[in-house]
């Protein structure tokens, strides 16, 4: 099956303590279902101190899952994704615009 969201997109968070904030997909997890937004469910990790990093309390983008997750249309609004053949390859478009991706 095809990914409605993929890596690069602008998404915009729907539910959760996040919603209505806006970022862009750094990774995405198709097996888990989830995708890693960039400022987006921000958490506090403790990690150690090695000879390459400093420890602390690192900062870190945690996952996402998709469902809760709608791409943003060239208005800037919300837009639900849909598939459809143009020169006989498949595209995904906006469907409150009609517009390609």
């Amino acid at each position: 099956m095809a990914a409605k969201l993929k890596k690069g997109d602008k998404v915009v968070v729907l539910t959760g303590k996040d919603k209505g904030k806006q970022g862009e997909i750094s990774t995405v997890m198709p097996k888990a279902n989830k995708a890693v937004v960039d400022g987006i469910n921000i958490s506090i990790r403790h990690t150690k101190q090695s000879q390459t990093s400093q420890g602390g309390r690192l900062p870190q983008a945690m996952p996402v899952d998709l469902s809760n997750l709608a791409l943003v249309d060239g208005n800037g609004k919300a837009t639900r994704v849909g598939f459809r053949e143009e020169d006989g390859k498949k595209v995904r478009f906006a469907k409150t615009t009609g517009e390609a991706i």
